[in-house]
């Protein structure tokens, strides 16, 4: 009996270290997981928050440079045909590029499949020799508009002196698309959107009654009396 009591004290001893570590241990431990899992969560979260922070930054610090890049995009596509402009353009291209002959027959604008513009093809003569030609390509590269030339086609043209020399003149013919974010650019219509909008009557003037003639006036002639002979 002597030689049990103190296995069983041990046993007991087992039992209540046992319970205390299911019952505090435990608990504690899984306390303290979930601590640790918040703190990695929280972590990532700084993480996260630092990297959009940054871009944040970074796109801060691009915003002059990105708007001004979209004023030249405006400029390169503006809102409206605007031919008197584009003609203008054009028109100082040529003159800086000493060309002898100039003309612009601009084509009407047509809605982009993707709806989002509107395409101008256009085209452009000029005349002149091959040094004159080839500077008003360049100006027309370095156009404030933006251009996509599609096709060009060149003619030779002799033109004699009163000396009796010739002089090689070339005639070039251009054609090229301009482009403007106006969708309802059209034959007749205006700058915007242009749906919605009511047609203009005009009212027209009735014209006055016509009186009609009074009876007096529709009285029959009195014919002439009879002459009574001498």
């Amino acid at each position: 009996m002597n030689r049990r009591g103190p296995l069983i004290a041990a046993v007991a001893s087992g039992v209540v270290v046992l319970l205390a570590l299911l019952l505090v241990v435990l608990p504690k431990i899984h306390e303290v997981g979930k601590v640790h899992d918040d703190l990695l969560t929280a972590q990532s979260e700084d993480v996260s928050l630092q990297a959009q922070l940054r871009a944040l930054q970074d796109a801060e610090a691009a915003a002059p440079a990105a708007q001004k890049q979209i004023k030249k995009i405006e400029k390169q596509i503006p809102t409206t045909a605007d031919l008197p402009g584009l003609f203008r353009l054009l028109r100082d291209a040529a003159d800086l590029s000493a060309v002898d002959f100039f003309s612009f027959s601009p084509g009407t604008p047509v809605t982009d499949a993707s709806a989002a513009f509107s395409t101008l093809a256009s085209s452009i003569t000029v005349t002149g020799s091959y040094f004159s030609l080839e500077e008003f390509l360049h100006r027309l590269e370095i156009l404030p508009r933006a251009a996509k030339v599609t096709s060009i086609s060149l003619t030779a043209l002799g033109t004699e002196t009163s000396g009796g020399a010739v002089t090689g003149q070339l005639q070039m013919q251009v054609q090229a698309v301009f482009f403007t974010t106006d969708t309802s650019a059209g034959p007749g219509s205006l700058p915007g959107p242009t749906q919605g909008t009511a047609p203009v009557v005009l009212p027209v003037a009735s014209p006055p009654p016509t009186e009609s003639p009074s009876p007096e006036s529709l009285s029959p002639t009195e014919s002439p009396s009879p002459t009574v002979g001498g």
